[in-house]
């Protein structure tokens, strides 16, 4: 056998144990193959699989009442009604309502804000500004800023549609109050007023009225 010969033969056989190495590191190729899905594809696809699963824990509802209570179930079916409610977005909104209407009472400006108020607290709140008034008392205030917020309860009527949520306010604010001679005879301008209140708001879930009205206060 020739020299030639002998060389072709060891050539190949070195490529038959490479093919054979090859195939038990990679696998054998057939044919057409899809690409291997990119770890973004993969994340998104499990993401999509999650987001069907019903029944779940809902954090909008666990996130500000405890799970398996009656406030935690009346907000599910507040949800029910109204599939667009978000409690977060709902307190985000209160948050600026406690201010305009706190603020408001406190100038005796409650004109303004009337059209975001049951009639029976509209008419408690014009009760002691026409008192103030009588007495020739001005209150000036400024508000500082809200240090907590919290969603006290929540209830839904499931006749009526109607939602109530209840939320504690912890604020800050600098009140005084002056006589008809200008006077203070009350407050401190230069102090901070820690003001605390519960105020229970309400509307009728589902309805076109997107405005929650203030139906109670409390501290």
């Amino acid at each position: 056998m020739s020299a030639a010969v002998i060389q072709l033969l060891v050539l190949a056989g070195i490529a038959i144990f490479l093919i054979l190495r090859l195939r038990s590191v990679l696998g054998t190729r057939d044919g057409f193959e899809t690409p291997a899905a990119r770890p973004t594809d993969t994340a998104a696809a499990n993401r999509r699989d999650f987001e069907v699963i019903e029944g779940g824990v809902d954090s909008d509802i666990t996130d500000h009442v405890e799970d398996g209570s009656k406030a935690a179930k009346d907000l599910a079916a507040m949800k029910m009604a109204e599939p667009g409610f978000n409690v977060s977005e709902f307190l985000h909104g209160a948050r600026g309502a406690y201010e305009m209407i706190l603020m408001a009472f406190e100038r005796g400006e409650i004109d303004d804000i009337k059209p975001f108020l049951s009639e029976d607290v509209f008419e408690s709140f014009a009760e002691v500004v026409s008192a103030r008034e009588a007495q020739g008392l001005v209150v000036e205030a400024e508000f500082i800023g809200l240090r907590e917020m919290t969603l006290q309860d929540a209830s839904f009527d499931r006749a009526s549609g109607e939602g109530e949520l209840s939320v504690r306010f912890v604020s800050e604010m600098t009140s005084v109050v002056r006589n008809a001679s200008g006077e203070i005879v009350e407050g401190n301008p230069n102090e901070y007023k820690r003001q605390k209140d519960v105020w229970s708001f309400a509307r009728i879930m589902g309805s076109d009225d997107p405005n929650w009205i203030l139906v109670a206060t409390g501290g």
